[in-house]
């Protein structure tokens, strides 16, 4: 590319500031999360692979049927980590450090070839008493799989930045 090209997608690029801020939330403020995500069993050995999650019923089929499995079931920190992924757009992408998860609560199981969704609701928003640029909001999240069934529910918290 030459140094023209450079130079001028530089000076015509325009900053986008993505994600909500603080002054966006408010409670009862309801979000669908557009994303669905497939989880294969590919996503599932890797997973529980590196994360050194060896608990035979995520890793061997004939281990999991024995425990009344139909297949083997997707670790359920894949799960949580999806569903919380898929919330990152419209609660966290705006910048903010994560403050936790409380209430965490697993349903259904997820088998390979489920599609997991996730909503979101505003349960709490206030000013933070020491960072005067960020406000603490939480959210209460729930994630389901294609036919409705709820996998995961939790409520998670963040600081998030006031200014754009």
């Amino acid at each position: 590319m030459s140094q023209d090209i450079v130079t001028r997608l530089k000076t015509d690029a325009a900053y986008w500031a993505r994600g909500n801020r603080f002054g966006d939330f408010s409670p009862g403020q309801s979000f669908t999360h557009h994303w669905g995500r497939t989880i294969t069993e590919g996503d599932n050995t890797t997973f529980s692979i590196l994360t050194m999650h060896y608990n035979p019923r995520y890793t061997n089929a004939e281990f999991a049927r024995a425990e009344g499995h139909p297949d083997t079931p997707v670790n359920p920190l894949l799960v949580f980590n999806t569903v919380f992924g898929l919330t990152v757009e419209d609660c966290s992408e705006g910048g903010g450090p994560f403050l936790g998860v409380d209430d965490l609560d697993y349903g259904v199981p997820v088998y390979p070839g489920d599609t997991v969704y996730a909503d979101s609701e505003t349960i709490d928003s206030r000013e933070s008493e020491k960072r005067p640029d960020f406000g603490i909001v939480t959210w209460a999240t729930r994630g389901v799989n294609q036919r409705g069934e709820e996998v995961i529910r939790f409520r998670r918290t963040n600081l998030v930045r006031k200014a754009r």
